[in-house]
């Protein structure tokens, strides 16, 4: 339930950001795109993580080495089915519950090291 709702935040805050969105929760056996969005000549595939806090870590610290292979393996699928020549980026968006219920956003563009992979 959390992960929908930092999803469903992030998609709000991207929007209102002036990003396009074109798809979200993308799934192939291999991996899974949160959101995929554009704005200007970016496609940017972006993987959220939602916390309570950062008590035990800060969002972007659990998008691990494998779990950026597993999205760009993702994007590379939806690539494969979806003719663009907008830029590929990968996008973290952290997403923190604040006490109150309301969200603090947190966007971090071309956040993977990888992105050379595509």
């Amino acid at each position: 339930m959390t992960g929908a709702w930092g999803e469903a935040e992030a998609a709000r805050y991207l929007r209102k950001k002036g990003y396009k969105l074109l798809g979200m929760n993308y799934r192939t056996r291999m991996g899974e795109v949160d959101i995929i969005a554009q704005k200007g000549g970016f496609l940017a595939f972006v993987e959220v993580k939602t916390r309570s806090d950062a008590a035990h870590g800060e969002a972007k610290e659990f998008v691990t080495a494998r779990k950026q292979a597993r999205v760009i393996l993702a994007a590379q699928d939806w690539l494969g089915k979806n003719e663009t020549q907008l830029q590929p980026r990968f996008d973290v968006v952290e997403v923190y519950r604040r006490a109150d219920g309301s969200a603090e956003v947190n966007h971090i563009e071309n956040a993977f090291e990888q992105t050379a992979a595509l």
